[in-house]
């Protein structure tokens, strides 16, 4: 794979010595907020890994290779880029092949870092089944990809604007351990409770890390999905956001927006309605989600 691969140098070093690292997705920065506002967030999350003992590994494909980790300029000129190719497993392989430029979503992020070697993935909240997947069939890569890829990943659940009791239906058909950090619930995304009971809990990194060793020592395929809260200071709570999420998917219907469209035109209009505090949101949530990511690939080391 080392002609597939190109580790930035902080990463280089961090696996030359041993130390922690957290795998970071791209898409937040090309699909997730607009130049500067979007470099500005990726390094603020990355300086939140660094700040909790552990080395951040953005991850991207440019130049028909797989970026384990980008340096300042490299991260500017994602940033900046056009016609960025939003990748999951179905269309990694292409976009490599091709030689294009592509940011990773949850699913190929997780390829990408098992490559790696990278164990744990922190970002904001997993893809899942879309309302009305019952007639759409729309249901996202991130599930599947979590069955098959030993990876940790850290979010702060799945997001809000999806069926989230079938998400965990899902999840269980597919023996994928949803572990509830430090409360009972399985979180909403900009909600700390979605009234939906998490199959598992657990209250400290050093739980997490045992339970990824262990699944490694059985021999079983997968990840494990780490739902945490977003934090208390910064949470929308379900009563103000529910009818926003209502009103979004009403809109996304009457326009016809479908597949991998749905979810950023979702979180552009969330962003208008709630005049901005669903990204403020969004960005903290990331940034726990990064220090506890950091936290739980410590105790893996």
């Amino acid at each position: 794979m080392q002609d597939l691969l190109t580790f930035a140098p902080e990463v280089a070093e961090a696996r030359a010595t041993g130390a922690a690292i957290v795998a970071l997705e791209s898409t937040i920065i090309t699909h997730g907020m607009p130049f500067p506002q979007n470099v500005e967030t990726a390094a603020r999350v990355e300086a939140e890994v660094r700040a909790h003992g552990a080395v951040p590994a953005t991850i991207a494909i440019m130049g028909g290779r797989i970026h384990i980790g980008l340096t300042a300029a490299e991260l500017d000129a994602l940033g900046q880029a056009h016609d960025v190719a939003k990748l999951s497993r179905a269309d990694l392989a292409a976009c490599l092949a091709t030689g294009g430029i592509g940011a990773t979503t949850v699913a190929a992020t997780m390829i990408c870092a098992a490559l790696a070697g990278i164990k744990v993935f922190a970002t904001g909240g997993i893809g899942g089944v879309h309302r009305g997947a019952e007639t759409s069939f729309d249901i996202s890569a991130d599930l599947m990809e979590l069955a098959a890829t030993p990876v940790t990943v850290v979010a702060a659940g799945a997001k809000a604007i999806l069926d989230l009791p079938k998400t965990l239906e899902v999840l269980e058909t597919q023996g994928v351990p949803v572990i509830a950090f430090g409360q009972d619930d399985f979180p909403a995304f900009w909600s700390r409770s979605s009234g939906l009971k998490a199959p598992l809990r657990m209250d400290s990194a050093a739980e997490i890390a045992a339970a990824h060793r262990m699944r490694g020592r059985l021999g079983l395929p997968g990840g494990q999905l780490v739902a945490n809260p977003i934090p208390v200071e910064a949470e929308i709570s379900r009563a103000e956001i529910d009818p926003v999420i209502e009103a979004a998917l009403r809109e996304a219907e009457a326009q016809g927006i479908a597949a991998k469209a749905v979810t950023p035109f979702l979180l552009d209009r969330m962003f208008e309605m709630t005049k901005g505090r669903s990204l403020d949101a969004n960005i903290a949530l990331v940034l726990a989600n990064a220090r506890l990511g950091a936290a739980i690939a410590k105790a893996l080391t």
